[in-house]
């Protein structure tokens, strides 16, 4: 066994010490059984992954949603068994079955942490660095939820403080996305959050020599952390009560947030794996397992083996510990909830996932004919409910002015001491910088920790700085709202760097993701309030929308509610059945209804199908999809200023499709269409093409 460290402020026993060591060959064993995964980085984390749960985090394993608890998050999700065995000494659930079918086929043990999955995670981690930006998203989140509910109270007294807690690793410090975390963190002056450096100085290449020089605790410095170092003991280990220390430390100090660097020897104590690459992602070898459990005084010939007195001392310890910070909590939100009936009336509205009577009414209507780009449409809608869904809260990637995402614009989500005038620690509007990545990853963290609505926007072409985060919205079933403007060569001038082509049927193509692309005001109005409407934190339910909105203004058609159905019969054929269909979005509906008049005039019956959302489409019974789209109208055209993967389905062998299949170029919106044939003329012809190729 371990040598057990001489404490003072930390109760330690043998038996938690015995529990950390416990944690280290529970890592190597359930690596070794499934012969793939990572062991060395949660044997040497065993000591600080223990000290949070067991000795420093307001949790309780009987109640793993409760709204007081802390926060953990861990980044280094490779490192899943660092949670999983904590979560299974602290009993929220998991037992030993669970780790020895780690990574396995209808496991809880994932091999990266899995939000929905396994009960006590918060997050999904797994690319690197997204779990920093999701602590710092949770932060920024209980700062919002402290400002709408107990805004006067005095720092740490309120039942709506909280700590953020979270583990990386190098990896996650090298991705850019922390970096960009990392610098808002500092500038909001984030006194919740502490980040905990797992610098072991080993990487998947091998030291980290290989490619990082900097100084990371000077970096931290800059960005305005509060920074420590916490040294291990003599013979390598992490020395629990300098990290107690410093963690108590980190919490008491309220204006930055706390980066604590833990150096540490991965898969410490191993005789020959420690300090090695081959350590971070392969399994030790039986020889080197039984090796490590001589070392720490246990028997090689025994796997996965824990005693009931430890499991007994382990999850009574955190249970009695989780019940008495509960039961403190409780008493503190019943006097909050007494001296405060309305605003606990609307909290109670909040977590349940309501919206305030009469939100509907604060929607505007828009004058139909009247040119109005969507970007401003939605400008409008977001200041309107802005009056009456408190909990509704966003910004944009240094965009504002173009993205119209401005909620309230003398209320700015900044920290006490900025200099601007509209700063307010509880500010509705989030200046999140010119950090998409981290805008998209910060959100997720925003949604994961409940109660409040986020909204982030920046340009459609940007989305794929975001990708990686986007796709984890999707797969947590996030409700985050990405409001992506300047949607297609209609932006004109920039030029075809910033002119999205392949973006809409990219996004499309992740699973999950609800793209909505409103054809004018009056669509966008019935698109945020589908939005609010499909808003859920339940997991399996919920699902994250991409709302895309033009920079150039386009006609206002009458208000039709089957919007919220996806597609619908925005005109309809005249003169008899429809003989021909037009399938439009965004912008180009007004192409799709022009060429319309023209073929109508023709003697051409022609329907044309607005289609803002293919995903809520298909949502729909087969009966509405066909009452849309015939099955006896071969004839059809979709057209989309992007690249026309997403119509095939839709247009069938006799179709047509009018999109775009190369780079755009820098000129203004209208000639660009022109050029690049987006025209209802070019439209009309299309319909011929098809009429003629259905008729054979």
């Amino acid at each position: 066994m371990s040598t057990k460290p001489t404490t003072t402020d930390l109760d330690w026993t043998e038996l938690d010490q015995r529990a950390v060591d416990t944690g280290r060959v529970l890592a190597a064993d359930a690596v070794q059984k499934v012969g793939n995964g990572h062991p060395g980085t949660a044997m040497s984390l065993s000591p600080a992954a223990y000290t949070l749960f067991q000795k420093v985090m307001r949790h309780d394993p009987a109640d793993p949603d409760w709204t007081g608890r802390d926060r953990f998050v861990l980044s280094a999700g490779h490192s899943s068994l660092t949670l999983y065995i904590q979560l299974y000494l602290a009993g929220y659930g998991l037992e030993l079955d669970d780790l020895k079918a780690f990574r396995t086929w209808g496991s809880k043990t994932p091999g990266h942490p899995e939000y929905g999955h396994t009960k006590g995670v918060e997050t999904t981690t797994g690319p690197l660095g997204q779990g920093v930006a999701n602590a710092v998203g949770m932060a920024m989140a209980a700062r919002y939820e402290r400002g709408l509910f107990d805004p006067e109270a005095a720092p740490g007294t309120s039942p709506f403080d909280h700590f953020v807690f979270a583990i990386a690793g190098d990896g996650c410090l090298q991705e850019g996305i922390s970096a960009e975390a990392s610098s808002l963190a500092g500038h909001q002056k984030l006194g919740n959050l502490v980040l905990l450096w797992d610098d072991n100085h080993i990487s998947i290449e091998g030291d980290t020599e290989t490619a990082v020089s900097e100084d990371t605790m000077k970096r931290y410095e800059a960005y305005g952390w509060h920074v420590q170092r916490v040294e291990p003991q003599a013979n390598g280990d992490l020395d629990p009560q300098a990290l107690f220390t410093a963690i108590e430390a980190a919490k008491a100090e309220t204006g930055r947030p706390s980066f604590i660097a833990m150096r540490s020897i991965i898969a410490w104590p191993a005789p020959n794996a420690q300090n090695t690459e081959a350590a971070h992602g392969s399994a030790l070898g039986d020889d080197e397992v039984a090796a490590t459990k001589r070392v720490l005084g246990f028997d090689p010939e025994k796997s996965f083996d824990v005693s009931e007195e430890l499991v007994a001392h382990t999850r009574g310890a955190a249970l009695d510990r989780g019940r008495e910070a509960r039961g403190e909590w409780e008493k503190s939100f019943a006097a909050w909830r007494t001296a405060n009936q309305e605003r606990a009336a609307e909290f109670d509205r909040i977590a349940a996932g309501e919206l305030p009577a009469g939100w509907e009414e604060q929607l505007p209507e828009f004058e139909t004919g009247k040119g109005v780009a969507t970007r401003a449409a939605s400008g409008k809608i977001l200041q309107s409910l802005g009056t009456v869904i408190p909990e509704l809260w966003g910004g944009s990637a240094d965009l504002a002015g173009s993205n119209n995402t401005t909620i309230d614009k003398n209320s700015s989500f900044l920290p006490v001491g900025n200099p601007l005038p509209e700063a307010d620690p509880y500010g509705r509007t989030i200046h999140f910088g010119i950090r998409e990545h981290s805008m998209a990853a910060e959100m997720n963290g925003i949604a994961l920790h409940g109660n409040t609505r986020i909204f982030g926007g920046t340009f459609l072409v940007f989305s794929d700085y975001m990708r990686n985060a986007v796709r984890l919205s999707a797969l947590m079933h996030l409700p985050v709202t990405y409001v992506w403007t300047h949607d297609s060569i209609g932006l004109g001038e920039d030029g075809p760097t910033h002119q999205p082509v392949e973006h809409l049927a990219s996004l499309r193509a992740i699973p999950g993701l609800n793209v909505v692309r409103p054809a004018d005001a009056n669509e966008t109005v019935i698109a945020w309030r589908e939005i609010l409407k499909r808003y859920t934190k339940v997991f399996g339910k919920g699902a994250p929308h991409g709302l895309v909105l033009t920079r150039q203004g386009v006609p206002t058609y009458e208000r039709n509610e089957a919007a919220a159905k996806g597609g619908y019969v925005l005109f309809d054929a005249e003169g008899g059945e429809a003989q021909v269909v037009l399938i439009g979005t965004g912008s180009e509906v007004q192409l799709a209804v022009e060429a319309r008049e023209q073929l109508q005039a023709a003697g051409v019956p022609t329907r044309v199908v607005s289609m803002p959302s293919v995903e809520w489409f298909e949502e729909q019974d087969q009966a509405y999809k066909d009452s849309v789209l015939p099955p006896s109208v071969k004839a059809r055209v979709a057209v989309e200023a992007g690249i026309g993967l997403t119509w095939h389905r839709y247009v069938g062998d006799a179709g047509r499709i009018v999109s775009l299949e190369h780079f755009g170029a820098s000129a203004d919106g209208k000639v660009l269409f022109r050029e690049f044939g987006f025209t209802a003329e070019h439209v009309a012809a299309a319909a011929r093409e098809s009429l003629a190729a259905a008729a054979r």
